[in-house]
C-alpha cells in the first residue's frame, strides 16, 4: 500500500510540475504574441519612412536634373540641397534595414510562440517525462531571453498598437476562438 501511495504522489507531483510548465509556456506564448506584433508594427513604420524619404528624393532628383538642363540654376540648387538632406537621412536612419530587422525579429517571435504552443499542447502531456518537460521549458526560456536581448528596441506606440490588436483578437487563431 505504501508503494501505491508513493506512485500516486509522484504522478500528482509530475502533473503539478507539468501544469506549472504549461503556465510558463503560455506566458512565453503571450510575450511572443505581443513582442512579435510590436516588431511587425515597427517594421511597417520604418518601411513607410523608407518610402517617405526615398520617393521624394527620386522625384526631386529628376526635377533637379530637368531644372539644370533648362537653366533654372536656383531651383536646381534648392532641389539639390533638399535631395542632399533626404539622402543623408536615408543613409543615417537606414529605414529599409530597420524595417527588415524588425520583420525578421517578429518572424522569430512567431516561430517561438508556435513552437512553445505545439510543445505545450501536444508534447508536454503526451510524450514528455518530467525531466524532458523541464529541459523543453529551459530551451524556450533561453530562446525568448536571447531574442529579447538581440531585438531592436521598439517605440511605445508600436507596442500599444500591438497590445490593442491582441486585445481585439487579431492574433488569435479561429480554432482557439471556438473553444
Amino acid at each position: 500500500m505504501g508503494n501505491a501511495e508513493g506512485e500516486g504522489s509522484m504522478q500528482s507531483n509530475s502533473r503539478n510540475i507539468k501544469s506549472s510548465i504549461a503556465a510558463e509556456l503560455q506566458r512565453i506564448e503571450e510575450d511572443c504574441i505581443h513582442s512579435g506584433k510590436a516588431q511587425f508594427n515597427a517594421g511597417e513604420r520604418w518601411s513607410r519612412y523608407h518610402y517617405w524619404l526615398g520617393i521624394p528624393s527620386v522625384v526631386f532628383s529628376a526635377v533637379a536634373g530637368a531644372a539644370f538642363m533648362k537653366d533654372y540654376t536656383q531651383a536646381a540648387a534648392g532641389l539639390s540641397a533638399l535631395i542632399t538632406v533626404l539622402t543623408a537621412l536615408m543613409t543615417f536612419l537606414k529605414p529599409s534595414e530597420r524595417a527588415s530587422a524588425h520583420k525578421s525579429t517578429g518572424d522569430q517571435y512567431l516561430a517561438l510562440r508556435n513552437d512553445a504552443r505545439v510543445f505545450r499542447e501536444i508534447k508536454l502531456h503526451h510524450t514528455c517525462d518530467e525531466q524532458s518537460a523541464i529541459d523543453g521549458l529551459d530551451e524556450f526560456t533561453t530562446r525568448r531571453n536571447e531574442l529579447n536581448n538581440a531585438s531592436q528596441p521598439i517605440a511605445r506606440r508600436d507596442y500599444e498598437k500591438a497590445r490593442d490588436g491582441v486585445d481585439k483578437g487579431e492574433a488569435t487563431h479561429r480554432v482557439d476562438k471556438e473553444k
